[in-house]
């Protein structure tokens, strides 16, 4: 036999080490070539990684949440037969294959050690153990007669003072007079829950503290009246054919990528740590989706070359490959402004997190139908609120503001959308 060392390949773009997500084998386990081995994930995607041979795995580089370099061992691999495997190990320095030793003798059937339990108990007993935990039930007649014309089970009800009395029979029908039953209409109390933060949640949790960290946020809100462009998304909509259903996001994409060009501090990038910032002529539209991991942002790709159209299209496409893990590195980086939608969750006001390196993001929030004066009248309008925020260091308020006026103007004006 032999053994076969797989070290962490360099799974992404010059990266220098990845973390755990997810193991697939544990130690003892028999796999075969090509079987998955684990779940790794760098600053871009997650990668599933394969064993290249079979045999039986004798060790594992930590557990999920552990982060290893690059060339560093992974899983080790006792294989099957002497072979190519063996000899890779050889050559490459390794330890000789390891001698297998002869399995510990079983203990005598009489003394079978008890799994998951610290004594040993013979095989042979018939003896039935009453757990501890067991409530002695202790009850008069007359309070297990009523119990049981009730039906009651004794063993729910709280004893006070020794014995179950019918007061303590009271406390439980009445839910709880002091006995810390659960009163009508109330929650089942939750067991307490330790969760490792791994993954996706540790990447999104370092990220948005770096963020907050290093970034003096701001925020600015507006409302816009989209009562006009709710009813040409509707118009639209009924007439599309076979092409995606419009949502208010590809309308909003059109009307940002018009503005920017008059306001390009907006669509930058911040290197902090060389104090340079790039203003980018083209619109690369991060798109914040959540997921069953947490908050993933692919990025729609010259976004200002859209059309309503492509747009709703691209933003399905991207939504579906992060959603079901096909979406690919390059589809999750290089965003030069974000958007972030709670879709009809929405709420009133949001003040998103800036998406470090870029300097702003923008919430549209969700679409409410209220009375609203229009001249001297009152009409029922839709109206929707827009946040955006910034990096002060590079956006001053002034220019935020500025820039949702002229979104706004457009949503509000959308024969302006489509004029050239």
């Amino acid at each position: 036999m032999g053994k076969f060392v797989f070290k962490l390949p360099d799974i992404g773009e010059g990266i220098a080490e990845a973390e755990i997500v997810a193991w697939h084998v544990a130690v003892g386990d028999r796999i075969e070539e090509d079987q998955p081995l684990a779940d790794m994930m760098t600053d871009k995607a997650t990668v599933e990684l394969e064993s290249p041979v079979a045999g039986i795995v004798t060790a594992v580089a930590g557990e999920a949440g552990d982060v290893i370099a690059i060339g560093s061992m992974l899983v080790e691999i006792r294989t099957e037969t002497e072979g190519d495997a063996a000899d890779e190990v050889r050559e490459q320095g390794k330890a000789e294959p390891e001698a297998v030793s002869a399995p510990e003798p079983s203990p005598p059937p009489q003394m079978q050690p008890a799994k998951n339990m610290a004594e040993v108990v013979p095989a042979q007993s018939n003896a039935v153990v009453e757990p501890e935990s067991v409530q002695k039930i202790t009850a008069s007649p007359a309070v297990r007669a009523r119990a049981r014309d009730l039906g009651v089970d004794l063993n729910d009800v709280k004893a006070s003072g020794g014995h179950i009395r019918h007061a303590d029979l009271d406390a439980y029908l009445n839910y709880g007079a002091g006995q810390g039953y659960r009163a009508p209409g109330g929650s089942a109390k939750r067991v307490d829950e330790t969760i490792k933060v791994i993954g996706m949640r540790r990447r999104i949790a370092e990220n948005m503290a770096a963020s907050k960290r290093h970034i003096p946020h701001f925020s600015y809100v507006e409302e816009f009246d989209v009562t006009v462009i709710e009813g040409m998304r509707a118009d639209l909509n009924a007439n599309r054919g076979n092409r995606p259903k419009l949502t208010m996001l590809p309308f909003l994409i059109v009307a940002i990528c018009k503005a920017l060009p008059d306001f390009p501090m907006i669509n930058a990038r911040y290197d902090d740590e060389a104090g340079v910032v790039t203003r980018h002529g083209s619109v690369h539209l991060g798109m914040a989706t959540q997921t069953d991991a947490g908050l993933v942002v692919p990025v729609i790709r010259d976004a200002q070359d859209r059309n309503v159209w492509q747009l709703a299209q691209e933003i399905v496409r991207l939504a579906g490959a992060v959603r079901n893990g096909s979406a690919k590195s390059e589809e999750l980086s290089g965003s030069t402004l974000t958007i972030t939608s709670l879709g009809p969750l929405g709420g009133i006001a949001t003040t998103p997190v800036i998406n470090r390196p870029e300097v702003a993001i923008i919430g549209p929030n969700k679409i409410v139908e209220r009375p609203m004066f229009v001249g001297d009248t009152i009409e029922a309008r839709k109206l929707m609120n827009l946040s955006i925020s910034c990096d002060h260091r590079v956006v001053d308020g002034w220019d935020a503001a500025s820039f949702v006026q002229a979104v706004k103007k457009l949503i509000e004006t959308p024969v302006l959308l489509f004029a050239d």
